[in-house]
């Protein structure tokens, strides 16, 4: 009889072992994206003109951090063990991989290279110029989390087709992207030119605001691979992972472009076919008898 107790109390607590085990998977991946952050921080600070396979690395970490956080939050939907905890770590954890790591490749990347010949105090100034704009991005990037955070359904400032997931604000996993896919289209040669490392602190900021912007972008969350109709997305995504093994340089900058554009497009394309307001119509003297 007791046996029997024993046994059955021993197989009800199995699923519950199972359930608590599960639970542990996403922060693990989680994990992984803040172990892909940190190195990508450590190679972009030993990068150099002379050694600029540092800030390559430093980029393929990045775009590595951007695959596992895809797979953490798809697996905590998948598993149905999203948490408080879970939410709370995969933020801190996308401000480290996608904040930090990036605004110090940029800036090391980008304007810390620069030579030491020619003008000094133009260096020094477009070096200062290149430490606010990635400031700003990480500034940014924080801010486009914290929103995400605190919204329960975020609806953005152009809309698009209904029954669409989008994002309200360009994700910072993108933007990040966009800054590890140019310096990996380069293969991690840093700036040498004034002006080139001028236009680079543009685009650094651009990214920004797109971040705090209220842009739709498209959110690929919304896809149901359970769908039947879905299953094409599974030749779209063989077939991109595919050119990324062959030319991953020029594919990826492709891609995080293509995607930033989607974005910027869509809003150019709401303010020139939104309808203009008419004005009221004059209101009918009332004549005095």
């Amino acid at each position: 009889m007791n046996d029997h107790l024993t046994r059955r109390f021993d197989d009800s607590s199995k699923p519950r072992r199972a359930r608590k085990g599960l639970y542990i998977l996403p922060s693990i991946f989680t994990a992984g994206n803040i172990a892909a952050g940190y190195y990508a921080i450590s190679q972009a600070i030993q990068g150099t003109a002379s050694s600029p396979w540092h800030f390559d690395l430093a980029a393929k970490a990045i775009g590595i951090a951007i695959v596992i956080d895809f797979f953490d939050g798809g697996i905590a939907r998948l598993t149905n063990t999203a948490s408080p905890f879970g939410r709370e770590l995969d933020s801190l954890a996308d401000v480290i991989a996608f904040g930090i790591a990036p605004a110090i490749l940029a800036w090391n990347w980008g304007f810390r290279m620069l030579p030491l010949a020619g003008d000094p105090d133009v260096r020094a100034r477009v070096i200062q110029l290149g430490a606010i704009a990635t400031f700003i991005f990480l500034l940014a990037g924080a801010c486009r989390l914290a929103r995400f955070n605190i919204q329960t359904n975020p609806q953005p400032s152009n809309p698009g087709r209904p029954g669409r997931k989008y994002f309200v604000g360009l994700p910072i996993p993108a933007g990040a992207g966009a800054v590890a896919a140019v310096v990996h289209l380069v293969q991690g040669n840093p700036l040498q030119i004034w002006w080139l490392s001028i236009g680079w602190g543009v685009f650094v900021f651009a990214i920004a605001f797109l971040m705090v912007s209220t842009w739709r972008f498209f959110s690929f969350k919304g896809i149901n691979f359970r769908q039947p109709q879905n299953f094409r997305w599974l030749i779209v995504i063989g077939t991109v992972i595919a050119l990324i093994w062959f030319s991953s340089q020029y594919v990826l900058f492709l891609l995080a472009l293509v995607y930033i554009l989607s974005g910027v497009l869509a809003r150019l394309s709401f303010v020139f076919r939104r309808p203009a307001v008419p004005p009221p119509p004059p209101q009918d003297e009332v004549s005095h008898a």
